[in-house]
C-alpha cells in the first residue's frame, strides 16, 4: 500500500538543533563539575533527557534536567534552523493531501517553540510529545497515538527520524521507517537499524511518495 501518513521526529530530522543540544549539555555539565567530550555528548542526543541524566547521576537528574531546559529555552532562537528542503517538501506533501504528524521525545513547550521559531506549525495535523505518552520512543505508543489521531493505517504510515529509537519505534508499531542521511550520529549508524528507506535529502520523500 502506498504511503498516506508521514510521521516525523523533530530535532535532528526537521530542525537542526544539534549545536543547541550540545551547548545545553556542556552548560549543564559545567554547573555540576562534570566533564564530557563533544563525542560523548553527541551520544546523549536522542533519548529522553531524564534517562540520560539518571544514568549519569540519579540523585541530581531532575535538577540537571531543569538546568538543561532553562539554557535550552533561553538560547533556542540563536541556534535553531530548518534543514534544507524541509519547508518545500512539507508544502508539497500537504498540498497533495498527505496526513503529517510530529512524534518526539521532547516536552510540548520545547516542541511548540521549535515549530513556531521555524514556522512549521501549520504543516502538522498532530504533534505527539513526551507529555502525551507514558512510554516514549522506542516504544510504539507515541506512533500509535499519532496514527489514532490521524486515523492512519499501519501499511500506509511512514515514521522518519535521525536516531535509532525513531526507527525502532516505527518497527515496534508495525509501520514503514526511514532514516535521514544527515543524522548527527551518521548515516552508517542508522543503517544498522535497517530502516525501510534512507533519505539522502528531504526531497527524496517526494519521489518515495510519488508526488
Amino acid at each position: 500500500m502506498s504511503i498516506r501518513t508521514i510521521l516525523f521526529d523533530l530535532d535532528g530530522t526537521l530542525i537542526d538543533t544539534n549545536e543547541l543540544i550540545i551547548a545545553s549539555f556542556f552548560h549543564t555539565f559545567k554547573q555540576y563539575n562534570l566533564q564530557f567530550t563533544r563525542e560523548e555528548i553527541i551520544e546523549f542526543n536522542g533519548p529522553p533527557l531524564v534517562d540520560t541524566f539518571k544514568a549519569i547521576d540519579s540523585e541530581k537528574a531532575d535538577s540537571m534536567v531543569q538546568t538543561y531546559r532553562s539554557h535550552n529555552m533561553k538560547e533556542h532562537d540563536n541556534y535553531v534552523k530548518v534543514f534544507p528542503y524541509v519547508i518545500e517538501t512539507l508544502e508539497q506533501l500537504k498540498r497533495n493531501g498527505f496526513k503529517l504528524g510530529v512524534v518526539t521525545t521532547k516536552m510540548r513547550s520545547g516542541v511548540e517553540k521549535g515549530l513556531s521559531t521555524t514556522k512549521l506549525t501549520a504543516y502538522f495535523d498532530t504533534v505527539i510529545t513526551l507529555d502525551d505518552v507514558k512510554n516514549p520512543k522506542p516504544h510504539a505508543e507515541p506512533v500509535y497515538k499519532a496514527m489514532e489521531e490521524l486515523t492512519a493505517e499501519q501499511p500506509s504510515t511512514l515514521m522518519i527520524g535521525d536516531n535509532a529509537h525513531d526507527i525502532e519505534a516505527g518497527k515496534n508499531a508495525g509501520v514503514q521507517t526511514a532514516g535521514v542521511a544527515w543524522s548527527f550520529k551518521g548515516k552508517e549508524r542508522l543503517l544498522q537499524y535497517e530502516p525501510t528507506f534512507m533519505l539522502e535529502d528531504m526531497r527524496d520523500l517526494l519521489n518515495l511518495t510519488g508526488v
